[in-house]
């Protein structure tokens, strides 16, 4: 089919098709250059010749209803990883605590990628793995994601990196919101009714770790100190428990405004990757993930999503993802570590993770 985009946004009941019906989507090498741009967004972690910033032209959008019919979780997941990808998990593990624990970073993420067998290998397949990540994933921006430049995509991602929240207010101005998101804690039993209609666990029943609540401001001092260089009308709700999937995070939402209309790129310039993804510094810490990561990220841990179209932007950090391959999906998942964290409980932080898309080829 070429050039194509589905995406739902969170809590929706449909979802965008979008095709680039001639030529190719444009390439950049700098999230500075989306400054003034429109169009879909498909980012890598860090831009770079092999794996270009994508951005779609929509000549052809339509609005599609969502099929009713809830879609079961698949019961029967992967079984652990290999004691060989162990292993090599715990080496990296140690050299990166160790920089931290050495004081070059306060905080880095590390992230492992997962093969598995897959029988989605026909876009009506495609299109039936989005739809059900649709039913299954209802808080989450859900896209297929498909350019021959970079692969084709699934996601089904929490964290919104930067999305407008209301047009343009009397005085010139535009209200944008984006988040700090981190810690992780996977729902069990009565706690899988929190944040479901009529549920009645609360979010003062789950219990956040010093680690996670240490890691989640590390995030939120970053993300206030890069609005700062772009307005000072800044306001912070949170941090409270966000639920995504099985899943939930310490999150806080943070709402600005701003005179300067086509600075998106910049902005996105300052704040991606953020420490959810990267590490704290920033540029130190994204270089050595380059370096010493077992694998190259390619487009988990960049972002995704529309700009500008129709005057709405609203683009998601992407995380939960796998890119679709001829007989086999490859798998992402990370985890923030800090100099008291613990490699199994970061391990099987990773393999929690890796079940939101596990539901959706097994």
């Amino acid at each position: 089919m070429g050039n194509y985009v589905y995406y739902r946004l969170p809590y929706a009941t449909q979802y965008v098709k979008i095709e680039q019906l001639k030529g190719e989507p444009e390439q950049l090498m700098s999230v500075s250059d989306l400054n003034g741009k429109s169009g879909f967004v498909f980012a890598p972690f860090m831009a770079s010749q092999l794996h270009p910033i994508m951005l779609m032209r929509p000549d052809a959008v339509k609005v599609i209803d969502i099929p009713e019919g809830a879609m079961s979780m698949a019961k029967e997941l992967r079984e652990e990883g290999s004691d060989i990808e162990r292993s090599a998990y715990g080496d990296v593990f140690s050299l990166f605590v160790n920089k931290i624990k050495e004081g070059q970073f306060k905080k880095i993420v590390l992230a492992r990628c997962v093969e598995v067998d897959s029988q989605i290998s026909s876009f009506n397949q495609l299109l039936s793995a989005f739809l059900k990540a649709c039913q299954l994933y209802p808080r989450l921006f859900v896209a297929l994601v498909s350019m021959p430049a970079c692969g084709t995509w699934l996601m089904a991602t929490p964290e919104v990196l930067l999305e407008r929240v209301s047009p343009f207010i009397p005085d010139g101005r535009a209200s944008w919101r984006t988040m700090a998101m981190a810690g992780t804690m996977k729902l069990q039993g009565d706690q899988l009714r929190f944040d479901v209609p009529l549920g009645n666990v609360s979010s003062q029943q789950i219990s956040w770790t010093t680690k996670n609540i240490q890691e989640q401001r590390y995030d939120a001092n970053y993300i206030k100190e890069c609005l700062k260089k772009f307005t000072n009308d800044i306001s912070e709700e949170g941090p409270y428990t966000s639920r995504a999937a099985n899943l939930v995070h310490l999150r806080s939402d943070f709402y600005f405004t701003t005179e300067n209309h086509d600075m998106v790129g910049d902005l996105l310039n300052e704040i991606h990757p953020t420490p959810a993804i990267c590490g704290i510094p920033k540029e130190a810490a994204r270089l050595f993930i380059l370096d010493n990561e077992s694998m190259s990220r390619q487009y988990y841990g960049g972002f995704v999503g529309p700009l500008n179209m129709h005057e709405s932007t609203s683009l998601y950090v992407t995380l939960r993802c796998m890119q679709v391959c001829e007989d086999k999906c490859r798998l992402y998942a990370g985890g923030g570590l800090l100099k008291n964290s613990t490699e199994q409980k970061e391990w099987e932080e990773t393999e929690v993770k890796l079940e939101t898309m596990l539901n959706l080829v097994v």
